[in-house]
């Protein structure tokens, strides 16, 4: 797996594929800048060899150009971040890009304007491609997120570049850790499965049960597999044409001796409100009426067991409804467990949108050993597809 420090980048321009598609306020400034931060190794390392930089992105979904989507609200932050002055083209591609690419100086940092301006960017257009490649000597993949996709700036520009590609270092680090999960693991290896859909997790599922010892289900999949079990849950959240499915990825755990943890008892609300009454109750007991919002205490002290007795964690998706206060605390104490086996020498990976929220949202970012970039791509891999992005680098 090549990756920057195979390369000595002195006197090159260096166009690396970042993953700049951050959150922005009403003024158009940055509100989370954890991508752009992400991505500054391996920009101080091409600098620091006597390097220039190439940052292309996008930014957002626009439909052609808008200027609320233009990646020139990011400079600021990022030159703030990274420490060196970014320069930026109003165009990725055309005379306005190769004008500013040719007067780059090694030290420099050049940003290009949001690369989804063109329809050529989605389409994964080799001619687009094409004139990207022509502005820089190496080309780098650092931009995690996106590498699911197979477009123009992630997967088809590659081939331009047949030996002079390689992977940043973030990238690296994402492909790393995940397979410390899906090849490397120590065991014993626990998956946390959480958030509302069986449907949504089901590949992820069928490809992991070969991988781990233990899976801890919760969030609102429970409902569907205590309905399945012939469990009362009220009102609570259920995908009623999966409960076959339920079983039978049940039976199939069984078949591969994988222990499924399923919540015992939840905190059931009579609303779906962080000011609805709560009960604890029986997870097979649900009253009509009443819908289980998170884990209960003796589903939290079984799960303990199971996480600090693991070498290997994985967590994708939450307990609860974290984001009601008053539902949280399935979600905070799990991140506890994890942080605390951490700390006691697990490996614990953590990745999905709800569940990178979470563990920003309540402090455990310093307490796991790798919180991953990417949803949609992280899911992906974890569904054993090989990842596009990652595919043309390796090719």
């Amino acid at each position: 797996m090549k990756t920057i420090n195979d390369f000595d980048f002195k006197n090159k321009k260096a166009i690396i594929r970042v993953d700049f598609n951050v959150p922005l306020d009403e003024n158009l400034e940055v509100t989370d800048a954890t991508r752009i931060e992400a991505a500054k190794p391996t920009i101080d390392k091409i600098l620091a060899d006597g390097g220039s930089v190439i940052l292309m992105s996008h930014l957002g979904r626009p439909k052609g150009v808008d200027r609320k989507y233009s990646l020139g609200h990011v400079v600021k932050k990022a030159t703030k971040i990274i420490g060196v002055n970014v320069l930026f083209a109003s165009n990725c591609i055309g005379k306005e890009a190769r004008t500013a690419t040719d007067r780059l100086k090694p030290g420099e940092i050049l940003l290009l304007e949001n690369l989804r301006f063109h329809t050529e960017e989605e389409a994964g257009d080799v001619d687009f491609a094409k004139e990207l490649a022509s502005l820089g000597d190496i080309y780098v993949n650092d931009a995690f997120g996106t590498a699911h996709r197979a477009h123009a700036s992630t997967t088809i520009i590659a081939q331009f570049f047949p030996k002079e590609k390689c992977f940043g270092l973030l990238l690296a680090k994402e492909i790393e850790s995940l397979n410390k999960v899906l090849k490397d693991s120590r065991k014993p290896v626990t998956a946390v499965l959480g958030g509302s859909k069986v449907s949504s997790k089901i590949t992820v599922i069928e490809n992991i049960l070969d991988k781990v010892d233990h899976m801890i289900i919760g969030g609102g999949m429970t409902f569907t597999f205590v309905k399945a079990l012939g469990g009362k849950i009220g009102d609570s959240i259920c995908e009623d044409d999966k409960q076959e499915l339920a079983l039978e990825i049940l039976k199939l755990a069984k078949e591969k001796g994988v222990q499924i943890h399923i919540p015992v008892d939840v905190v059931a609300a009579d609303d779906f409100s962080n000011t609805a009454n709560t009960q604890i109750v029986d997870v097979r007991e649900i009253p009509d009426g009443w819908q289980g919002l998170d884990a209960g205490p003796k589903s939290l002290e079984n799960f303990k067991k199971v996480i600090l007795d693991s070498k290997t964690i994985l967590w994708n998706g939450p307990l609860g409804v974290f984001e009601m206060e008053n539902f949280a605390n399935g979600t905070i104490q799990l991140g506890n467990f994890i942080a605390e086996a951490t700390a006691n020498g697990a490996f614990s990976l953590v990745g999905g949108g709800d569940s990178v929220a979470a563990v920003k949202q309540f402090g455990f970012e310093d307490k796991v050993s790798y919180v991953s970039t990417g949803g949609g791509a992280m899911l992906e891999m974890l569904e054993g597809r090989i990842l596009p992005g990652i595919a043309a680098i390796l090719e």
